[in-house]
């Protein structure tokens, strides 16, 4: 069977649930919100992992599920603990709980999307672009200062330079303008990452297991994921496919990654160049679902019942 781990009512989570039901496949679902009533035990012994997984009064053996998609959100956030003390036993029952289940997913032999591990390697973006540079991608001439006078050069050199976060908190990349040099003085207290300007379309590439998924977007603002609130007047979605070898390259990458589902952002400019930006470990694919008919989620509930090279030949089957 299939488990889902997370909150049914989020996007990408809603979407692979109910294709997992149209296409009915076995499954259960970790409903965060109800861990009160959930449980779970694993043991390692002579190489085989054993268990069970208690939801909604019903005990399940772990050994049984072939496939888990997880988008856990942080369990301190959860409704359910407001009111509550720190040291409450709600909240102890609720931080065990998902200790052990992350630690599960990350022992168990079946397909997980994605595991913690590897999805770490978004947490530093400056390390995740040298994994992306050996896989062969072009990226874009990068700076990392807490200098404001490397700042301006490399501005002086460049003409048009974005800047973002280096960690794995999401941050809106934007054009330094005449406007942010007033407060540049303030990268002193924390490193900031700057990249020269790529002029072009923007793709996002979806993986999942072997199968690609691209969309080519054209906007006329520097970061699409949020137009509206840089004033976008134009945002359109379209799919594409890839040049086989640029579409192979994407697969690969996602697997040195580890990442069986992996967003990975690509620019081609106007001399045809593609460079990578970033490879996202856990995309809200939902949005690219809904602008641009990408059927994501029915190719990650095949790939975790099915698995890679099964899912893509029952998809080329239909």
């Amino acid at each position: 069977m299939i488990l889902l781990c997370g909150i049914p009512s989020e996007p990408p989570m809603a979407r692979v649930l109910a294709r997992v039901e149209q296409l009915g496949l076995p499954h259960l679902f970790f409903n965060q919100r109800h861990f009160k009533s959930a449980h779970i035990a694993y043991e390692l012994r002579g190489g085989t992992l054993t268990g069970t997984l208690v939801l909604e009064g019903r005990e399940y053996a772990l050994e049984d599920i072939r496939g888990v998609y997880t988008r856990l959100m942080d369990e301190q956030l959860l409704p359910e603990l407001r009111g509550e003390s720190p040291g409450s036993e709600a909240h102890r029952h609720c931080a065990r709980l998902h200790e052990v289940l992350r630690s599960w997913c990350e022992l168990a032999p079946c397909r997980v999307v994605n595991r913690n591990r590897p999805m770490e390697s978004n947490a530093s973006k400056p390390y995740q672009a040298q994994l992306i540079r050996e896989s062969g991608f072009l990226i874009p001439e990068t700076l990392i200062t807490n200098d404001p006078e490397q700042v301006l050069d490399f501005r002086e050199r460049k003409g048009r330079i974005v800047f973002k976060s280096i960690s794995g908190v999401r941050s809106i990349v934007r054009q330094l303008q005449e406007e942010d040099l007033t407060r540049l003085h303030r990268i002193r207290w924390c490193p900031v990452q700057f990249q020269e300007f790529i002029d072009g379309t923007n793709i996002r590439v979806h993986v999942v297991g072997n199968e690609v998924f691209a969309t080519a977007i054209t906007t006329d603002v520097t970061d699409y994921r949020y137009a509206r609130k840089q004033g976008a007047s134009h945002l359109e979605f379209e799919p594409v496919e890839l040049p086989e070898e640029l579409a192979e390259r994407c697969v690969c990458l996602a697997a040195t990654l580890e990442l069986p589902l992996a967003g990975i952002d690509l620019k081609r400019d106007s001399e045809g160049r593609v460079f990578c930006f970033e490879v996202n470990p856990s995309p809200a694919f939902s949005y690219f679902e809904e602008n641009a008919g990408q059927p994501i989620s029915e190719a990650i509930a095949r790939y975790l019942w099915w698995g890679a090279a099964e899912s893509r030949n029952r998809r080329d089957d239909r």
